[in-house]
């Protein structure tokens, strides 16, 4: 995934609500931005596009590849569980450079992205909104959650596609655009955002500026 923008890699913690100056509670989610360590600066002569590499979360060695080992060995670092590549840095980082939440700043807004929760294999109710067949009318038994007709018959004899109908449901990636910041605490790396984020708590998450 290669994001053009500044930003890190981080996890979902969970949510909270914070107060407003004018004294409205706000509903937030807490995230753990990095750190993050520059584990490869990619370039148009070698690599055929520019870009930098991030990687976040500590594994243990023995659940590494030796090829793993020797990338992560040439920026001095543990083994990391997420890379992801970001072109906005430009020359501003250098191989084995540690990136905190330290880039971001307060009351700022930002692109959260991470995956939704799946939901497995869904009917149209749960996956479309679908309210069901009428009020129990006779002639409906056992209807309440079909999906009701698809179509034609003679013509066209065959269902169009986009047809909302049961099918897999999450597990996709989400971004939530414009979440403002609303409190930034360096020592713990944590970033307080209004609003909600996808995915699940302890998900991985990319926060771009």
């Amino acid at each position: 995934m290669l994001n053009e923008m500044q930003g890190l890699i981080g996890k979902k913690v969970g949510m909270t609500s914070l107060f407003n100056d004018e004294g409205k509670n706000i509903p937030c989610t807490v995230l753990e931005a990095g750190p993050c360590v520059v584990t490869q600066i990619k370039t148009s002569d070698k690599d055929g596009y520019e870009a930098v590499q991030l990687a976040y979360d500590d594994k243990k060695e023995k659940r590494s590849t030796k090829a793993e080992l020797g990338h992560f060995k040439k920026a001095k670092t543990k083994p990391k569980r997420k890379l992801v590549e970001f072109t906005g840095f430009g020359d501003e980082v250098k191989l084995g450079d540690t990136l905190t939440v330290d880039l971001f700043n307060d009351d700022t807004w930002l692109d959260v992205r991470g995956y939704a929760k799946g939901k497995g294999f869904q009917g149209v109710v749960k996956r479309h909104g679908f309210r069901g067949v009428g009020d129990q009318s006779h002639g409906q038994h056992n209807r309440n959650r079909a999906p009701g007709s698809l179509g034609a018959s003679s013509f066209p004899s065959r269902v169009f596609k986009g047809m909302r109908m049961a099918g897999r449901t999450g597990g996709q990636m989400v971004m939530a655009i414009s979440l403002r910041v609303m409190k930034i605490i360096p020592d713990d790396n944590i970033l307080i955002v209004k609003g909600s984020v996808p995915g699940p708590n302890g998900g991985y998450v990319i926060i771009t500026k």
